[in-house]
């Protein structure tokens, strides 16, 4: 037997034994064999297929991805995502590896997340060559919208008709139904019921009305979807966020949340998409605990990376609080990700600061304290519905720049640093980092446009007229150009250090409430780098010493170029300063 017929072979049984999970106690399991070939064929894998090395790292510290709407940037007279290209060889060469271009295909409503068409791009936004170009030049990143669909797609209207393809295509269930224990991240009532030619049927909608959950138990659906990340991988995309891939899997009686089959149907795409692509990678989109967060990392056979969905809300209260407690407990109880794996770090997204991602890390009172600031600084609360009708709050919905003005005891002159703190302590974790566009540009809150939608969320999805931004990004004193370029230049001394790797060591330091810290070692152990800041409104002081620096290594601050060649002396650090204090040594233990 050649070694491409075993590789072949261990890909059929491989998928037969995902299939065997998925379909487990489904009308589908006898049947599921079948599906072998045709999900093979799907993905339009050969008998020579190889089998991707396992714990291979397809990232370096020289990554870092953009999130951005296809028209976050306008231009009169020109479609978007060429806007989008020319922005991104202006100002991003060198710094961004990669862009993320949240749902790009026609849509109904929720900004794109109400998928119409998963083949086409959006005419208003441009077409399939201007997303080729993008992805010519950095890593692309599109979302699998894999949950649900919208309820005006061709799909849902033969739903409706009883025509294939679509016929069976969506979850239904009987209102009658104990749907309790069902876990929402919306107050809208679960059920939709809908006239069809055979009758009145309630469908199952977890987001919205206009969001129509599909019924994966149709294996039909999940060979659509193979279908769909094999177009995209024709087109360039190499990066897959699998949007709310937690509600995937539904059985009535339970939470509906990170059931076991869910798990097993991101393992079966990770295989597939590694056979196709073997630097594919696929992003879990969770925004649930953190240890729910965790486990879709799987025994490194599941998501390759993970939206650290904790940072966000735990960081922006320990800038806000200036005390660090809770965010170095955190750090302290976060697992190492395995080789293969990372954590996708961000602060900022086109959604809200979720809030479910800090139950059991931030008690009530914290998390009011934390609200009560950020809706000060004009944020507003989005709520999810829990069991009897009660409601919780889900996410805060405000531009980044404005939630870290001040802190919880109001605005006050240190908004910019403590931004770019933030940014300081987020590109230095273990992980790739991702930055929202109205990040890099400092954009505040945009009530004019959340007023006009209706929308919460839309307060932090301004869009900008290029005109208007390119004078910004040209004028010294534009706080939009000084946001950008000190964002970009924290990302260009990243990228250079071996160190800042997303899998290299790290360790958290003990340096009190008001300087947070963790040192990061880099794989061949030749580079350290102990990445410090003050998180508090008030001068701190820092003794090198207790960082028990190696003393045959030279080291020296890779922000401010300052050198220390006396360890014996303490740093005094200003608010919201950051210090990457860096040497090159030999670590002969951990």
């Amino acid at each position: 037997m050649s070694s491409a017929q075993s590789d072949f072979e261990w890909l059929q049984a491989r998928v037969q034994q995902h299939l065997e999970v998925i379909y487990a106690d489904t009308p589908a399991a006898a049947s599921a064999h079948e599906l072998v070939p045709q999900l093979i064929q799907a993905m339009r894998l050969q008998r020579d297929v190889l089998t991707p090395a396992p714990g291979r790292n397809t990232w370096s510290e020289r990554d870092a991805l953009l999130i951005t709407y296809g028209d976050s940037l306008l231009a009169p007279g020109e479609k978007p995502l060429h806007t989008l290209k020319r922005f991104l060889d202006a100002h991003t060469n060198g710094v961004i590896s990669g862009v993320h271009i949240l749902p790009f295909y026609p849509w109904t409503s929720d900004d794109g997340f109400a998928v119409l068409d998963y083949s086409s791009v959006n005419e208003a936004l441009g077409d399939w060559d201007d997303i080729g170009e993008i992805a010519a030049s950095c890593d692309l990143m599109a979302d699998l919208v894999i949950n649900h669909c919208s309820s005006r797609s061709a799909w849902f209207e033969n739903f409706l008709r009883d025509e294939s393809p679509g016929r069976d295509y969506f979850f239904t269930a009987d209102p009658a139904q104990d749907l309790s224990a069902v876990v929402r991240p919306r107050t809208s009532p679960l059920l939709r019921m809908v006239e069809t030619v055979r009758g009145p049927r309630h469908v199952w909608c977890t987001f919205s009305h206009d969001q129509v959950d599909l019924d994966f138990r149709n294996p039909e659906v999940l060979l659509q979807f193979v279908r769909i990340v094999r177009l995209y991988l024709d087109r360039g995309v190499r990066i897959f966020r699998l949007d709310a891939i937690a509600f995937l899997w539904k059985i009535p009686g339970t939470s509906c949340l990170n059931l076991e089959q869910t798990h097993e149907v991101v393992r079966l795409f990770r295989t597939l998409s590694e056979h196709a692509r073997h630097d594919a990678i696929l992003i879990t989109e969770t925004n649930i605990p953190n240890l729910e967060n965790l486990s879709y990392f799987g025994n490194a056979n599941e998501a390759h990376c993970v939206y650290n969905f904790s940072l966000p809300p735990l960081l922006i209260n320990t800038l806000l609080t200036g005390d660090c407690t809770y965010l170095r407990q955190w750090l302290m109880a976060m697992p190492p990700a395995r080789s293969g794996t990372t954590f996708f770090n961000f602060i900022a997204s086109h959604d809200g600061i979720g809030l479910r991602p800090v139950e059991g890390l931030l008690s009530d009172d914290e998390l009011a304290a934390l609200l009560g600031a950020l809706q000060r600084f004009g944020g507003q609360v989005s709520w999810r519905a829990l069991e009897g009708g009660a409601q919780r709050p889900y996410e805060v919905n405000i531009a980044l720049y404005d939630a870290l003005q001040g802190t919880v005891r109001g605005p006050d002159s240190w908004g910019f640093a403590r931004f770019v703190c933030a940014h300081a302590i987020m590109f230095a974790l273990e992980g790739i980092p991702g930055l929202y566009i109205h990040s890099l540009l400092g954009t505040r809150n945009d009530y004019q446009r959340m007023a006009h939608t209706g929308h919460n969320r839309a307060i932090n999805r301004h869009q900008w007229q290029w005109s208007e931004l390119e004078a910004q990004l040209a004028d010294p004193a534009s706080t939009h150009r000084q946001v950008m370029l000190a964002l970009e230049g924290l990302l260009r001394l990243r990228g250079a250090q071996p160190a800042f790797h997303p899998n290299a060591a790290q360790f958290t330091l003990q340096l009190g409430s008001a300087l947070f810290g963790f040192s990061r070692h880099s794989q061949e152990a030749a580079q350290q780098i102990f990445c410090i800041s003050n998180i508090s409104d008030e001068p701190q002081r820092l003794n090198l010493l207790d960082l028990s620096l190696p003393e045959e290594a030279q080291w020296e601050d890779l922000i401010s170029g300052e050198p220390y060649p006396d360890l014996d002396q303490s740093l005094q650090l200003e608010p919201y300063r950051t210090v990457w204090i860096s040497g090159r040594t030999t670590i002969t233990h951990r």
